[in-house]
């Protein structure tokens, strides 16, 4: 074999990827970690309760949340409990829950490539993806059960409509409607606010001002027709859903009382949030600072500030709404890798190797602690951490880990030279380290993170023929993770109905005030996961002490 060609057969990934082998990447990169594990507290469990009460009760039209009703945009719900409907046969309902989050984020990663096309050329595009998939707010999100990722789905699909107003204006104006009315669905209007503005900075910049205006105008007609179905069906047959969503919606639009509060904190976290956009992000804001006039800057500038004040404003600085900044500043970040200095390039990609072979080894290291015992030292903080969790070996798990690090080691060796090597190897090095993190650490985290161990504890010191259990303090992921798991559902405890129950569930101390603290009750069980040892971190069943409080209540 000629040398040439035996060295071309062991040269790595082609820079910029595109085609399949982007494809492929983006979607090792999603679907690890998706599933494997039960829901876990805050959003994951939230969303897979409404998802699990859809599919339970058939309650498509009114989303609810053990047997409560939830008002919120449907979209995510409705696209989730389709998919759990169909996967029954395979896959439980929150597993099935979060391929949902990957369909969409997949969606999101393929609408940024083609906004980055139109802006910046192909040869650029794969940046985008990239950028948007190896942020690390990101990765916080796409593999959980988070209904903002569809209308993440929505902002890329509106940016993609608008960058092609001009060249292809009907289609530009049909997807750029279409998502804005999705995107209603997927999380009301607050969310979709920023498009808006947007949309007025496009029309006036356009060459065909008048036909752009007019066919933005029939795109919003579009949205209204998308979301208004919807809407119309709720006025028919759930006035009262209406009403409570509604409400919901305009106390978003109100504002909070601190958005320059929200703001500063929404930029300070950017800086890791979005890394590494957010300073390739402040490269090519300073490298083509003469061209800021020009759409491929402009657009994604404006679009970002738009969002910033919009999400600080309406949604506060919180991690998931915070996921809306990410697409014009990634927009934004294209032209930087391009044009990044030779020895800037080097640095960050240097810095991107060495930093996930580090990590890849501590997890590595990590797992031998938690399966052989060793280090000892390492090994009893991990138990001291998660109290009674076993490691066992699961040669599945590892072997995937194993291919994982030797195809990193290869791809580290076999890249070429390129202005993308940089971001390829971050996000190649952040697959990596979630793929370790999934295969190896996965069930020392389920283990602490899970509530279903507390939810089989209650269940058991609960009768089987009981009135109802009043709740109090409880969050709706606890509410959520109880229903899923053992279908124990609460009644809030200040409720008419509550105060005649005779279990009362809390999760903290009681307070004063409270039925316990005023007596009548006694305790009967506490509980909660491994590491939750102080009392204010616990769940408390009380039962009403027929002798001291009132009679049962019928």
């Amino acid at each position: 074999m000629p040398v040439q060609a035996e060295h071309a057969r062991f040269r790595g990934i082609p820079l910029p990827p595109s085609g399949w082998t982007l494809a492929v990447l983006l979607a090792l990169y999603i679907c690890t970690g998706l599933i494997g594990h039960d829901p876990w507290k805050n959003d994951d469990a939230v969303t897979i309760g409404v998802v699990h009460d859809m599919v339970a009760n058939g309650n498509w039209l009114t989303p609810g949340l053990a047997g409560r009703p939830y008002p919120d945009a449907p979209l995510y719900y409705w696209v989730a409990a389709a998919g759990s409907r169909l996967l029954s046969w395979l896959l439980p309902v929150h597993e099935a829950t979060r391929l949902a989050s990957g369909v969409f984020t997949l969606l999101a990663l393929g609408f940024i490539h083609l906004a980055a096309r139109e802006l910046h050329g192909r040869e650029q595009a794969p940046a985008a993806p990239l950028l948007l998939a190896g942020s690390i707010g990101f990765l916080f999100h796409a593999h959980e059960a988070q209904p903002m990722l569809a209308t993440l789905t929505a902002h890329t699909a509106a940016y993609w409509g608008l960058t092609q107003l001009d060249r292809r204006p009907l289609r530009g104006a049909s997807w750029f409607g279409s998502a804005l009315g999705l995107g209603f669905l997927a999380n009301g209007l607050a969310a979709m606010l920023p498009l808006l503005p947007v949309a007025a900075f496009v029309v006036w910049r356009s060459d065909h001002r008048q036909r752009s205006a007019l066919l933005l105008l029939g795109s919003l007609l579009l949205a209204c027709a998308l979301a208004g179905g919807w809407l119309a069906a709720l006025f028919a047959t759930s006035p009262e859903y209406l009403a409570a969503f509604s409400q919901g919606e305009l106390n978003q639009l109100g504002g909070n009382t601190q958005p320059l509060l929200n703001i500063q904190r929404l930029l300070l976290m950017l800086p890791w949030y979005a890394w590494p956009a957010s300073p390739l992000a402040c490269w090519a804001l300073w490298a083509k600072r003469r061209q800021w006039a020009t759409t491929p800057l402009a657009l994604p500038m404006f679009a970002f500030m738009v969002a910033l004040l919009v999400v600080g404003i309406c949604l506060g600085a919180r991690s998931a709404p915070a996921l809306l900044l990410l697409p014009p500043l990634v927009l934004l970040a294209v032209p930087g890798v391009a044009s990044l200095r030779r020895g800037a390039a080097n640095a960050f990609d240097w810095f991107g190797m060495i930093t996930f072979s580090l990590l890849a080894l501590l997890a590595w290291i990590g797992w031998c602690a938690m399966v052989f015992g060793w280090p000892e030292r390492l090994a009893r903080l991990a138990v001291r951490l998660e109290p009674g969790f076993v490691g066992h070996f699961s040669l599945l798990g590892a072997s995937i880990a194993i291919l994982g690090t030797l195809v990193w080691c290869w791809l580290i060796v076999t890249s070429p030279r390129s202005p993308m090597r940089g971001i390829m190897h971050w996000m190649a090095g952040l697959t990596l380290f979630w793929l370790l993190i999934v295969t190896l650490w996965m069930p020392w985290i389920d283990y602490g993170k899970t509530y279903r161990q507390v939810s089989v504890s209650l269940a058991k010191a609960l009768p089987e023929t009981r009135n109802c259990i009043a709740g109090a303090n409880l969050a709706d992921s606890i509410v959520a993770s109880l229903d899923y798991f053992d279908g124990i559902r609460t009644l809030a405890a200040n409720s008419a109905d509550g105060k005649k129950c005779d279990w009362l569930l809390i999760h903290g101390a009681p307070k004063d005030g409270s039925a316990p603290a005023v007596g009548g009750w006694r305790k009967v069980w506490e509980g909660g996961r491994p590491a939750e040892r102080r009392n204010v971190d616990k769940l408390h069943l009380y039962r009403r002490d027929l002798k001291k409080g009132q009679p049962p209540g019928r």
